[in-house]
């Protein structure tokens, strides 16, 4: 993992982001498949660089599955909330020192400046041009959604009985859960940035000022929320990923998902190779690896993520995303947004 003293901050960062030049888009090129000769030239560049904002435990599972396949070749993960995955590369770019090879974050606006400034390299999987939905996927192929997964609101059921439990985004202004909750910070994680800007389009910024009232536990991840559950820290998460939860689950903790009526904030995590990629070969073998259905379907069932890949076989007993109401973030109107929602945001959770 990077150390937070080499991290530009946020703020800094965020001037770079707004101020950048432009980049002409890429054209998509044709589709690629796993050929023996990209095998053998990816195992001779020996390892790729992953920086991800997945879960740590599910990036370097899928890690390993990738090096069982393709033994020869390492694969370096960094793990860290979005915000700060998209600050690195940031400063990758502007110093000119490139480490990373393949890079994903559950904040779709990092994807479209990364495009705008032309850090990513045009690459097509043919599953993905084959069977991926349209509008999962850039059209000039620069990157695609590699997962996604939803910010959920849940509670801990050894504190909290279902009839005592919120079932709506306002019941948590309750003052019966004052001091019983905790969230993530969308400074921190692309997922709670997302929904942010979703509920808060939803209920308006009055809710969140609310909220902030409610003596609630500030985390930064949205890995963190049901890890608090878990540890009955806290019998409320806000918001935090659902995957998360449902690994959880399957450890036997006692956590239930609540999705309101009003909605449920949907983040997805897209994937794109860098263009200065320092193993380009293994890159592009890594990159059509993380679409493959034996990757995701171990996302699926051992991280809990949703996949757009067609034959993937959810776990029993989760709710198909057919079955709930989704609540979309736009990445080109939240683009413009972010200082916005940072501002906001802060002044009533702090920083």
């Amino acid at each position: 993992m990077w150390n937070n003293k080499n991290k530009i901050t946020s703020a800094l960062f965020l001037a770079v982001v707004m101020s950048g030049a432009t980049t002409a888009m890429a054209q998509a090129p044709a589709p690629y498949d796993v050929t023996p000769e990209l095998i053998t030239a990816a195992k001779a560049e020996k390892s790729v660089v992953f920086y991800s904002a997945t879960d740590v435990a599910v990036a370097e599972k899928l890690a390993k599955s990738f090096q069982d396949k393709y033994p020869g070749i390492s694969v370096q993960v960094e793990r860290a909330g979005s915000e700060r995955v998209f600050q690195r590369i940031g400063q990758e770019e502007s110093t000119g020192i490139h480490t990373a090879d393949v890079i994903e974050t559950s904040d779709a606006v990092h994807f479209v400046y990364m495009k705008r400034q032309g850090w990513l390299t045009p690459m097509v999987p043919k599953i993905v041009a084959e069977r991926w939905p349209a509008d999962e996927r850039d059209p000039d192929g620069l990157f695609a959604a590699y997962r996604a997964h939803l910010s959920v609101m849940a509670y801990n059921t050894d504190l909290l009985k279902e009839s005592d439990a919120p079932k709506t985004w306002k019941d948590l202004l309750d003052p019966r859960f004052k001091g019983k909750m905790v969230k993530g910070h969308p400074g921190y994680s692309g997922t709670v940035m997302t929904a942010t800007h979703v509920l808060s389009d939803l209920l308006g910024w009055d809710y969140f000022e609310k909220l902030g009232k409610q003596d609630v536990m500030q985390v930064q991840s949205s890995t963190e929320p049901p890890k608090k559950l878990a540890q009955k820290e806290r019998a409320v998460q806000v918001d935090g990923n659902e995957y998360n939860i449902f690994r959880l689950q399957d450890e036997g903790v006692p956590l239930k998902i609540v999705y309101p009526a009003e909605g449920t904030p949907l983040a997805v995590g897209n994937a794109g190779v860098l263009k200065d990629a320092p193993h380009p070969n293994a890159a592009k073998l890594f990159y059509a690896y993380l679409f493959s259905l034996d990757a995701q379907q171990l996302n699926s069932d051992f991280g809990g993520l949703r996949s757009f890949h067609p034959d993937i076989k959810e776990k029993a007993g989760r709710t198909p995303l057919s079955q709930i109401k989704l609540l979309h973030s736009d990445p080109e109107k939240l683009e413009s947004l972010v200082p916005t929602i940072k501002s906001n945001y802060e002044k009533n959770f702090g920083t």
